[in-house]
């Protein structure tokens, strides 16, 4: 029986897509499959919660299948979360050993993000190899970022975190880190002793110390502290002059320097998932790079645009429609702004991805007390539960994980906040917004018709699950727009593209070679995995995605179809 009259007839306030456009119905076919159960089965199945992610987050152990694509469906996948919210967690020396990755994997991160301010190419490579390691063997889909330094002031390697005390004096110079001795940084931008002033406050790392400068005597500048803390390796420096950030010849260094040009290159070499750049000002640094990873690259690789400068701000709207994602990265962007302006910025830039159908993360600051501390502080988990409750994709640990003394309890924190928030969510339907159209062209429209379809129609039947088969990522991409209650099990013969959906709210990627010659194979060995997951249960009502490209008397087509079926 077709459900395209029922779903036209469907209330709008259903589901979580509250589109601008009229039109519910999808251009699909739109069909629901001829299971049957007893009326009191069908009734407890359309009305169940959507399940919940066990924790801790953990592969289950690998049971043998008779047939062979069966077994490589499990030997593939080996984990089983349906937390909606992902994430990310920085490698450094606090957890970049394999034991450790292992725990970080299995604890719930999606994306393992390399900072390459820090560490040399050797060092990244190293830990490439063995998260790539992890996941041939242990079955996950843990995908890599890496993020450019940028050009933006910044000071030169340290031995290690230096402790500065309220009325200490430092020097920084743009003479090389040769020639300094003692107190002495070196400085990053030629012209920083002409653009401080006597008065002027040095924001160290967004504001982990403070200095007031008091003195300059050629090209060092003399500032004393006024905010004690730690000052680290490569730290960022932001120059504030009457409670204004100061912008003159700072603001004209490129976004991307030289440095970043190799990084980008040991990127590409690598094969990462995501390249996040730093401090971006407009649309036109990630266009370049998009075309230069494009002309070099064997695979695809997303853009991640950084808004963490100011000059950032007037732009974001080009800045999204440019990037293949978004993230807000609040303490160089804190340092930079009034820290009052932080919330609401956040707040727009994660609404506009969330229309543009790109993914955003939230990073910085998160767990700050638990660079030292065992747990959280509770305004920390109350700023999560706000990140979540935003419904942003992903939120990301920094000097948490990646030189913090409690890295696996972080990432803990982080999930465990997420996953209550997000049940609570369900419950009370929060985080709705109107979603404009998005697709390019007939095909794109059709696309994203459908998926919204399906999302409203998972919501209005509480199906237990949204499966999808894809091979570019693009249909679980427009389902996890729409952010429906239930999980999205998205199905792919990639492994990269496995990984890149690891960023997208609610996707839980699955990698499984398709049936050429049967859709329907491929449909039931979905439920057979999930099952040996304990993720469906035989009877559960599942809504099914599917687009299979056909060719009839030598001419291609896509039948695309929506089905509500009964897990078997």
């Amino acid at each position: 029986m077709l459900a395209s009259q029922a779903l036209a007839g469907a209330a709008p306030a259903a589901g979580p897509c509250r589109r601008t456009s009229t039109r519910r119905q999808a251009r699909g076919i739109i069909t629901a499959a001829s299971a049957r159960r007893p009326a009191a089965q069908a009734a407890a199945a359309s009305t169940s919660a959507p399940p919940a992610p066990t924790a801790p987050e953990q592969g289950a152990a690998l049971q043998p299948a008779t047939p062979p694509a069966e077994s490589r469906d499990l030997e593939y996948n080996g984990f089983r979360s349906t937390r909606r919210t992902k994430l990310i967690a920085t490698i450094g020396p606090a957890c970049d050993d394999e034991a450790t990755l292992e725990a970080l994997s299995v604890g719930g991160m999606n994306v393992a993000r390399l900072n390459l301010a820090h560490g040399t190419h050797e060092y990244h490579r190293s830990v490439v190899q063995c998260i790539r390691k992890l996941n041939k063997e242990k079955g996950f889909s843990v995908a890599i970022m890496m993020d450019t330094e940028g050009s933006e002031v910044h000071i030169s390697d340290l031995p290690g975190p230096i402790k500065a005390e309220k009325g200490q004096e430092f020097t920084f110079t743009v003479r090389g880190a040769s020639q300094c001795a003692g107190n002495c940084f070196s400085v990053s931008y030629e012209a920083f002793a002409e653009d401080t002033q006597p008065g002027d406050m040095l924001v160290v790392d967004g504001g982990m110390v403070s200095l007031e400068v008091v003195s300059k005597e050629g090209p060092d500048v003399v500032a004393r502290v006024v905010d004690p803390g730690l000052i680290l390796s490569r730290a960022n420096l932001v120059f504030r002059r009457a409670g204004r950030t100061v912008r003159a010849r700072n603001s004209h260094l490129p976004v991307i320097s030289a440095k970043d040009w190799r990084d980008v290159d040991m990127a590409i070499e690598t094969g990462v998932d995501f390249i996040s750049l730093s401090f971006v000002k407009s649309a036109d640094p990630i266009r370049n790079l998009k075309s230069y990873i494009e002309s070099r690259a064997s695979r695809r690789i997303e853009v991640i645009a950084k808004i963490e400068s100011s000059d950032a701000l007037p732009n974001v709207a080009e800045i999204v429609a440019a990037a293949d994602g978004v993230m807000v990265a609040r303490g160089d962007l804190g340092a930079q702004v009034p820290f009052e302006n932080v919330p609401s910025i956040q707040k727009e830039v994660v609404m506009r991805c969330r229309q543009a159908g790109k993914p955003v993360i939230v990073a910085a600051h998160l767990l700050q007390s638990m660079h030292t501390l065992p747990t959280p502080t509770r305004a920390e988990v109350s700023d999560i539960a706000d990140c979540v409750r935003q419904q942003a994709d992903a939120l990301m640990l920094c000097g948490e994980t990646a030189a913090g003394a409690y890295p696996l309890k972080s990432l803990e924190v982080l999930r465990c906040v997420a996953t209550r928030i997000e049940d609570w969510m369900r419950q009370e339907k929060h985080g709705q917004i109107s979603l404009p159209p998005i697709g390019d062209g007939q095909d794109g429209r059709v696309s994203e018709e459908l998926c919204a379809a399906a999302a409203m129609t998972a919501d209005a039947l509480g199906a237990r699950a949204v499966l999808c088969f894809t091979r570019r990522g693009y249909m679980p991409g427009y389902l996890s727009r729409c952010r429906p209650d239930a999980p999205i099990f998205a199905f792919t013969d990639k492994q990269e593209t496995r990984q890149m959906l690891n960023l997208r709210w609610g996707v839980s990627p699955f990698r499984m070679d398709f049936s050429a010659d049967s859709a329907e194979d491929s449909i039931r060995r979905a439920f057979k995995l999930l099952r040996a997951r304990n993720l469906v249960s035989p009877g559960d009502l599942v809504v099914v995605v599917s687009d299979v490209r056909t060719e009839l008397d030598g001419v291609a087509d896509t039948v695309r179809s929506v089905q509500v079926r009964h897990a078997t």
